[in-house]
């Protein structure tokens, strides 16, 4: 990809100064997201040391670095990342890792100090909170600057390199990742300010109308299905629903649905804004998540992962319908003599 050719519309940023040398760039995280948005970036940002990417899972690494070839190459450890890149992008599934992850990265700089500018690049959807907190630790070490970076876009648009980045933090750290990001990675950046926490509540706000929307839909498919329509004459995401299609494995799945739905609930309460329709949807995901966990236990279901489109599960339940065969769904309704 041509890195030359963005517009102001794409990046809000001017390009940033030549460092006089080639950047080496670090990721951290290769799950479903983070796997296909690090193999965009190393396919895209042209000459220079390959990607070093460390993985918890060391076959993920492996399997990009057999996908890319000599762009990628497999970071030994956290520590083996932190000291030879100047700038890091994570990608991780939970708040709790991602604490854990920046508190190696600082214990790293802290005995071994950076000698020359460090950027870390968060684009996981995390609580605002914790960005304040991660910013904090990070910005006090010499030379090293934080910005959050969340994305939309499930991962067929991270395979295309269609994401949308929001951004917030340092202005120079932003632009640099900016222009390492678009057009490899996202097809635009949408830049916030220098406050830390606005990205990720942006992208929670963003988050709770996506997950509002599924719930309308699992409950319009339910209510369809009760009344004895095909659901699939109904359309699209749907298709997911109508379809039993949950296979979270290459989808959003149904822990990052309740991750997502915690956080969106907890922001609306420190800002005392009801979400019902969130509220709702959180009880779906959390109904889901149990009958597909005793699905598992029962050995009735050969799904790893639950895709979060699979909280229509709550929806049947509390209808008196199958959580996840809709085949057994079908039975005339009764006329009204009326």
């Amino acid at each position: 990809m041509n890195r030359l050719n963005v517009t102001k519309e794409e990046i809000p940023f001017s390009r940033p100064a030549s460092p006089g040398r080639n950047l080496t760039l670090g990721w951290v995280g290769l799950g479903n997201m983070g796997y296909l948005m690090a193999r965009n970036l190393a396919k895209g940002k042209g000459t220079g040391p390959p990607l070093l990417v460390w993985n918890r899972t060391t076959s993920k690494a492996e399997g990009l670095q057999k996908e890319v070839g000599s762009a990628v190459s497999v970071a030994k450890d956290l520590t083996d990342i932190v000291e030879k890149c100047d700038v890091i992008f994570t990608s991780l599934n939970e708040d709790s890792i991602v604490k854990s992850i920046y508190e190696q990265f600082a214990e790293t700089l802290k005995s071994k100090p950076a000698s020359s500018m460090k950027i870390f690049v968060e684009t996981s959807t995390i609580f605002p909170s914790l960005a304040i907190q991660l910013d904090d630790l990070i910005t006090v070490l010499p030379h090293c600057h934080f910005v959050t970076s969340p994305v939309f876009g499930a991962p067929a648009a991270a395979d295309k390199a269609q994401l949308l980045i929001v951004m917030s933090g340092d202005y120079k750290a932003k632009k640099e990742a900016a222009h390492l990001l678009v057009p490899s990675v996202g097809r635009k950046v949408l830049d916030l300010g220098g406050n830390i926490a606005k990205a990720p509540t942006f992208k929670l706000i963003g988050n709770s109308m996506i997950l509002g929307t599924v719930e309308i839909l699992a409950e319009g498919f339910t209510f369809a299905d009760k009344s004895g329509i095909d659901p699939s004459i109904m359309i699209n995401y749907a298709n997911r629903m109508a379809h039993d299609n949950f296979d979270g494995s290459t989808g959003f799945s149904i822990e990052g649905g309740i991750k997502d739905a915690s956080h969106i609930r907890h922001l609306s309460t420190k800002n005392d804004v009801p979400l019902p329709a969130i509220d709702v949807a959180y009880q779906h995901l959390l109904t889901a998540r149990a009958l597909h966990r005793t699905a598992q236990q029962a050995g009735t279901t050969n799904l790893d992962v639950l895709d979060w489109s699979g909280m229509v599960a709550g929806a049947r339940v509390a209808a008196g319908l199958d959580a996840f065969d809709s085949t057994k769904h079908k039975y005339p309704v009764q006329e009204s003599n009326d």
